[in-house]
């Protein structure tokens, strides 16, 4: 009996030590990617190696990433720049990638933040969950902030292996990046992409399936929200609310938009921070300049960073910015 016990025990840490080896060798060789999970791995790649260390961040969502050109920011205002923005995702998941970040790098001087209709809100669904699969094992922030979406269970955080099961398309992924160099373009330069497309038909396919798009606001997302810019206060971190242009038909098509404006204005005004709202911009008026009625091309994007850049200088919005030595 007692050899059985140890034969059991053995056996067990054996197994579990080849769980672990396997679950780290894929886990590696995707989250090394530079276009796994439409890129994002690359960004938390960045982030979780300490990568990042800029003076001016982005965040936001996909209006984000595809809007303001990091590389701009940083010729403009010499200061180094990255854009965090998280495709498809609010500020649940934005606060995450914010949380990680200074987990791993310096603490940022600036932060350009572009809200929009979902940055409240909170979807029941975990987009593009793939990926987290490399970088959630074991890891309470991540668990903290994605495990209340439809998703993963408690196990795939928790026991080696387990989220990979009967994903043979990933696992084939992972052994032929660890074959075969990745030799793909990056999908994101300093997270950024700008969109080399023209306009789709998104916005006719939303027009066709609902009368108009509805804001919900999510409660608990307004309070972490309020948090993280207390928490940016106290860390001397100056920030400004950017919403970012978006096509007027588009704004026409979202019931009660002016709420949502005033609520990001009394944000704002509360906590001492400048908001540029674009709404009426000219770039909002010409549709060549979008791909579809919530995202820039990257004609618009350029054109867009550089109105960005100038109203920050003219405004002054980020006192500690001395643009005088440029």
């Amino acid at each position: 009996m007692k050899r059985f016990l140890k034969n059991t025990i053995f056996f067990f840490l054996l197994m579990m030590l080849l769980a672990e080896g396997l679950d780290y060798f894929f886990s590696v060789n995707l989250g090394r990617s530079k276009t796994f999970a439409l890129g994002e791995c690359d960004v938390w790649n960045d982030i979780n190696k300490g990568r990042v260390n800029a003076d001016m961040l982005v965040y936001g969502s996909s209006r984000a990433w595809v809007h303001i050109d990091p590389e701009m920011l940083k010729d403009s205002f010499k200061v180094s720049a990255y854009n965090l923005g998280i495709d498809g995702h609010n500020f649940w998941l934005q606060y995450l990638r914010h949380k990680e970040l200074l987990r791993y790098n310096k603490v940022p001087r600036f932060i350009i933040f572009s809200v929009d209709i979902f940055t409240l809100q909170k979807q029941p669904d975990l987009y593009n969950a793939a990926q987290f699969l490399p970088f959630m094992l074991f890891n309470k922030d991540i668990y903290d902030y994605t495990s209340s979406y439809k998703g993963y269970s408690f196990f795939d955080y928790s026991v080696p292996l387990y989220r990979y099961a009967g994903k043979r398309e990933l696992i084939k992924q992972a052994i032929d990046f660890a074959i075969h160099t990745d030799t793909a373009a990056p999908m994101r330069v300093k997270g950024y992409r700008g969109q080399d497309k023209s306009w789709n038909n998104d916005f006719e396919k939303a027009k066709a399936s609902m009368e108009y798009y509805e804001i919900k606001i999510d409660s608990p997302t307004v309070a972490l929200f309020n948090r993280f810019l207390a928490e940016c206060k106290a860390k001397n971190i100056e920030i400004v609310f950017v919403y970012t242009p978006e096509y007027i038909e588009g704004q026409r098509f979202v019931k009660d938009r002016e709420k949502l404006i005033a609520l990001y204005e009394g944000i704002a005004r509360r906590n001492n921070i400048q908001f540029l709202d674009y709404s009426a911009d000219s770039i909002c008026q010409q549709q060549k300049y979008f791909y579809n009625a919530m995202h820039l091309n990257r004609e618009g994007a350029e054109l867009f960073t550089r109105k960005l850049i100038h109203d920050i200088k003219a405004r002054h919005v980020f006192p500690g910015l001395n643009l005088n030595e440029h």
